[in-house]
């Protein structure tokens, strides 16, 4: 009975799995019937073989252990009994075939679901993961339509591999056709997917008709699942020996680049492989897939260069992918690609380089790699033009941030945040290095750095610290920042001048070198300068201010020879700020006055450093004016002092600001010092001013932006020597070399700035003042001459000017009843200098103008023949230029010397010069205006003038009144 009752049994279920096969269709029908066969036998063996392996180890395991893989292997029987289930019996030839086989395998042992998993394991016959050759050729056969492959049609990579590698139908659910994660197997025996089933026993959750079996039809009495872990455990080996195939398929169709789509589509199918796992991501570095990918970045074509930065990206979520990247030129590729001009090959290039800078040790090779973090830094700036790319860059940067010296690199690019951020929130150790890569680049490289208040802090806190590394690293960082103007603002808000004031006048440390007191006065020196208000600017607890007058004699009292001469320097520089301001100026004055601090300034002159000698003379030429004698005794008495002046400012060659700063400082010390004087006359000033003036002339190659200066100092250096002409030494020096014919030419323009006309002009009053005491009485017989004519005077002196007299020509000039020469006496008539200084009336500036007056003015002294020489002044039309200099300007002393001339036309000129000046509209209005604006000379002189115009009562009538 028990043997019918199995036969029975198994004659049910081979018409129960007939009828199954018969209502489902495979979703591949394997052609071999045979080969078809051998699979299922090997798959059965396998699990058989797996049965016997876990018998052999039942001592070591426990009954719970031996139960449960009792189970596991039950399942996988059940499964291929599924599985088999599905295959159609047309695919046996016969139902006797299959009844023999299911009965030849049932007195083996194997169940019907043995028989069926042997039946479903329709392999074909496959390539290996290794052979790699083969894989080559069958590709290449695939898309070359080689014989052996012509009649396969594939549409993807992955048909490929599934050729190769097929599936098993057994891996499907029947609900969703789908391959199944989580196979479970019903009350009914059915495989499903559990969420699939679960889904639809839910969907009778709320009713109470029974659940049918979806495959089968048949009800359900329970709704309990059992998991398929057998089945489970096949499909996960499947599918990662499927993905690895597909892997090096992909990997081969990579390399062979035959065509830009089998380029695009194997990286399609490596991208969708790298999100599954990160096995497959391992193996694409094992095989070099990841490698081969920095090659495509220098690809022509811009998607290939996009998808190869998409993929990378993903290979770059491990370690052993960021290594393996980090050894190509992929990231030197990828900051090429930052700049590109598409927008999604910018954004995979950005995203890519995030991925990369999470890793330490990639850190260092993205910062060094030229442009990269120029090129984020603008990205990051530019927020407006590209939003996702700057706050991709950002976050780049941040990472980039955890390599100190990629915060160099960023600070070199003008991004500071990271490194003030750094310096002031680091330990200490980061804060040296922080200011060591600020010291580095405001000196070495001389960038332009804008510190943030909490930067300065912590500098000016370093710098009163007591560690002497720290102290020099600070004060070093300081004095270089401290330059920009921005910067030295900061400082002050920040509480460095009370600090650096300490520095200079109060800290005293045996065993520290004077350095930081160097720094410090040169720190304070550009605040100062910056444009900050001393007279404001605390420098300590007691309410002193920078300008107060306890500030400037510490100041002044540190100028030594002694001392350093950067020190020297920056307390000059304070000193000269402080100048520019009344009140302050005042006090330096009084401070150097009182305590006898000029011979300091005066031998700092003399510094070997040019900076130093420069600056002590710009001081002196801004003091000469207040303590202009006691600098030039100073002077004097120096030994060498002023042989080294002439030397100084003779020396050939271009310009230097030195030079001219010396020829200035000479042309504004007091001219009537006879002293200085006769020493530079005897030191040969003047035929070395003379030589420079006349190389200026002859040679502009030699000039430079400081030759105006120097030439309106040279023209000085020689104006102030005519104002001591009554020094025989002086005298014979400007007679020696015709004085007055040199500061003629000059009066011309040859001088070429209104300041060297002005002092030229000055020069030439001097010297004519001289004239009439140097002219000597003609003899008779030229006295009895008549026919002299003041008009063949005036041309007899222009041709005396172009050429030399002889020694035995006698010129008498009429103004000065006397003898005349240029060289002698200095004539302004026989110079020719009377028509360059009417010239000069003509000129926009009124210094130039009143001192063309003045020496004018010289020609209508009392002590001269007047009448004379208004003759010859009118012949040069004198009037209209001094009515249109009275016309144009406005100023008290230009109008005393203009009425002074006006006066002496009107006394002295003949009818048509009196015409003329009293015919002119503008001056009834200019001498009323004169009259009620102008001082008490310029009154009375407009007074004397309106008198005579007949404009105001006179009670003396002392003269013959004229109208207008």
């Amino acid at each position: 009975m028990s043997v019918a009752t199995i036969n029975v049994s198994q004659e049910n279920s081979m018409e129960s799995a007939r009828a199954t096969m018969e209502r489902q269709t495979a979703r591949r029908t394997q052609t071999d019937v045979t080969q078809m066969i051998e699979s299922l036998f090997a798959s059965v063996n396998l699990a058989k073989d797996l049965s016997a392996r876990c018998k052999g180890r039942a001592l070591q395991l426990t009954d719970d252990d031996i139960q449960n893989i009792a189970q596991d292997l039950e399942n996988v029987l059940q499964n291929i009994y599924d599985d088999l289930s599905r295959i159609p019996t047309s695919s046996f030839g016969s139902n006797a075939y299959m009844d023999v086989l299911i009965k030849s395998q049932s007195m083996r042992g194997y169940s019907e679901a043995d028989i069926s998993m042997n039946v479903m394991g329709n392999r074909r016959k496959s390539l290996r993961n290794n052979d790699t050759p083969k894989l080559v050729d069958f590709l290449q056969g695939m898309y070359h339509e080689s014989d052996e492959y012509r009649g396969q049609m594939f549409n993807t990579l992955s048909e490929v591999a599934e050729y190769i590698e097929p599936m098993y139908d057994a891996f499907f659910c029947p609900l969703t056709n789908e391959i199944m994660t989580d196979p479970v197997i019903t009350e009914s025996g059915v495989t499903c997917d559990r969420r699939a089933i679960e889904e639809y026993i839910e969907r009778f959750s709320d009713s109470s008709e029974p659940v049918y079996c979806p495959v089968t039809k048949m009800p359900m009495q329970s709704k309990t699942v059992m998991s398929n872990a057998s089945l489970k455990s096949v499909i996960e080996e499947w599918t990662m020996r499927n993905e690895a195939l597909r892997v090096r398929i992909a990997h081969t169709a990579l390399s062979l680049s035959a065509a830009e789509t089998m380029v695009l589509e194997a990286m399609h199918e490596l991208k969708l492989l790298a999100k599954l796992r990160g096995k497959n991501r391992e193996l694409m570095h094992k095989i070099g897939v990841t490698k081969f990918l920095a090659r495509l970045l220098d690809n022509h074509n811009a998607q290939i260069q996009c998808d190869a930065l998409e993929l990378l990206c993903l290979l770059a979520e491990d370690e052993e992918g960021k290594d393996i990247i980090g050894k190509t030129k992929a990231i030197a590729r990828t900051v090429k690609l930052l700049s590109s001009n598409t927008t999604d090959e910018r954004h995979a290039a950005i995203s890519f380089l995030l991925e990369l800078s999470k890793s330490q040790l990639l850190l260092e090779s993205i910062g060094s790699t030229p442009g990269s973090i120029l090129i984020l830094t603008t990205m990051k700036i530019n927020y407006s033009d590209d939003p996702i790319a700057a706050e991709k860059a950002g976050a780049v940067l941040k990472n980039l941030e955890k390599c100190p010296k990629n915060i160099k690199y960023m600070a070199e690019s003008g991004y500071l945040e990271p490194l003030q951020s750094h310096l002031v929130e680091g330990s200490e150790e980061m804060q040296m290095e922080m200011v060591s890569f600020l010291s580095e680049l405001v000196q070495e490289q001389e960038l332009t750095i804008d510190i943030n208040r909490s930067t300065s802090e912590i500098l000016i806190k370093m710098a009163r610290s007591c560690k002497p590394m720290a102290r020099k690293a600070a004060f070093d960082v300081l004095v270089q920042l401290s330059f920009h103007r921005p910067n030295s603002m900061m400082l002050v808000d920040a509480g460095a001048v009370p600090v650096m004031i300490e520095e200079l006048f109060i800290r005293k440390v045996d065993d520290e070198p004077v350095n930081s007191m160097a720094s410090a006065g040169t720190i304070l020196a550009n605040i100062v300068e910056s444009g900050i208000d001393p007279e404001t600017t605390l420098v300590n607890k007691e309410g002193h201010v920078l300008t107060s007058k306890y500030s400037i004699y510490n100041f002044v009292h540190m100028l030594k020879c002694f001392m350093p001469d950067d020190l020297n320097l920056s307390i000059i520089r304070v000193l000269l700020a402080f100048t520019a301001l009344a009140k302050p100026l005042a006090t330096v004055v009084s401070v150097i006055r009182e305590n006898h601090r000029g011979h300091a300034i005066v031998e700092l002159m003399s510094s070997q450093m040019e900076a130093l000698s420069l600056a002590a003379t710009r001081l002196l030429i801004t003091l000469s004016p207040h303590i202009g004698h006691t600098i030039v005794e100073r002077l004097c008495k120096t030994q060498g002092q002023p042989r080294k002046l002439v030397k100084n400012i003779s020396h050939a060659g271009r310009i230097t600001e030195r030079q001219a700063a010396l020829a200035i400082l000479l042309a504004r010390l007091p001219y009537r010092n006879t002293s200085l004087n006769v020493a530079l006359v005897q030191e040969g000033a003047v035929p070395a001013i003379l030589s420079a003036i006349k190389e200026m002339q002859n040679n502009p190659a030699r000039s430079s932006r400081h030759a105006v200066p120097y030439m309106e100092g040279l023209v000085g250096a020689l104006v102030r020597l005519t104002a001591t002409l009554y020094s025989p030494e002086v005298l014979k020096v400007a007679i020696d070399h015709n004085l007055a014919s040199v500061l003629t030419e000059l009066l011309t323009g040859a001088a070429g700035s209104d300041e060297a006309q002005r002092l030229a002009a000055v020069g030439l009053e001097n010297l004519s003042y001289l004239s009439i005491k140097l002219s000597q009485p003609p003899p008779d017989e030229l006295l009895s001459k008549k026919n002299i004519t003041i008009l063949k005077l005036l041309k007899d002196s222009k041709a005396h000017n172009n050429k030399k007299s002889s020694h035995n020509q006698i010129n008498v000039c009429l103004v000065h009843r006397g003898v005349c020469s240029p060289a002698t006496t200095f004539c302004l008539l026989e110079a020719g200098s009377v028509e360059g200084l009417l010239g000069c009336l003509e000129n926009d500036n009124v210094r130039v103008v009143e001192a063309a007056l003045g020496a004018l003015c010289t020609l209508l002294d009392e002590r001269v023949d007047v009448e004379k020489s208004v003759a010859a002044l009118s012949e040069l039309d004198v009037a209209r230029r001094v009515l249109g200099a009275l016309r144009q300007h406005r100023q008290n002393v230009l109008w005393q010397k203009c009425f002074c001339v006006v006066e002496k036309l009107l006394e002295h000129g003949d009818d048509r010069c009196v015409r003329e000046v009293t015919g002119d509209r503008m001056l009834p209005t200019a001498l009323v205006s004169a009259f009620h604006r102008g001082d008490a000379s310029t009154k009375q002189a407009a007074e004397s003038i309106l008198r005579r115009l007949h404009k105001m009562p006179d009670y003396s009538a002392t003269y013959v009144s004229m109208e207008f």
